[in-house]
């Protein structure tokens, strides 16, 4: 094999590895976009990267061979970018204030900023931006657990007619679980036999949350519920 070759065999193959570890961690903890998609970004970025940066050989033996070849691989970069932006809007998905995909849709954002690292050469900031990027999957996931932080949930409650709990009564339910109303609102449904209200709880502790629902579960008056935590 010639140097170049194995020049690019080293990029291609760095580019597969980093993806591969990164989707290793995501496939761990159970998301939709895992080993095989960040490896197959990684690689993907690297090869298109490659194509750029080495257009003039490509262009050898043909009709342009003679003619003076102009290469701007950061429009081949730009073009990669836009078309990740695709797939990872692909992985996040909102249910009530739930926001599901985030750190999925950015770890494959850097997959492929990685790739391009790599399919250009830039092994050094590329290995150093994989060893980050998998230290802030793992080990941050585990600081950010111990961090104290605040709590939300998308909350609703359902009452028969003629058995709705007046305002106060539920803000009093809701405040002696330790969780505040942050909004209220009200609707009335099934052609005016249902009474629902619609709310936004804060809470300093998760639990607080596990605690009304199982308060909920055994109301006698309340004939459905909603208690959706937020998270990303």
């Amino acid at each position: 094999m010639t140097e170049d070759a194995w020049t690019i065999l080293i990029h291609l193959g760095a580019a597969w590895l980093a993806g591969s570890l990164i989707g290793l961690e995501r496939s761990y903890h159970g998301r939709p976009a895992g080993f095989r998609t960040h490896a197959l970004v990684c690689g993907a970025s690297a090869m298109l990267m490659l194509i750029s940066v080495h257009q003039g050989e490509w262009m050898a033996g043909s009709s342009l061979a003679d003619t003076a070849i102009r290469t701007d691989p950061t429009r081949m970069a730009q073009g990669i970018m836009t078309g990740i932006g695709f797939l990872g809007a692909g992985v996040i998905f909102k249910e009530g204030l739930t926001v599901h995909g985030l750190t999925t849709a950015a770890s494959i954002w850097i997959t492929s900023a990685l790739g391009i690292l790599f399919g250009i050469g830039f092994l050094y900031p590329a290995i150093l931006v994989t060893i980050a990027t998998l230290l802030t999957l793992s080990t941050f996931r585990w600081v950010e657990s111990r961090l104290p932080s605040e709590f939300f949930a998308d909350h609703m409650l359902c009452y028969a007619i003629d058995a709705v709990d007046d305002e106060a009564k539920v803000r009093r339910m809701i405040a002696e679980h330790r969780c505040v109303i942050k909004s209220m609102s009200y609707s009335l449904d099934e052609r005016g036999t249902l009474y629902r209200y619609h709310m936004v709880l804060q809470t300093h502790d998760k639990q607080n949350l596990a605690k009304l629902a199982a308060h909920l579960r055994d109301s006698d008056t309340i004939q459905e519920y909603r208690l959706a935590p937020s998270t990303t």
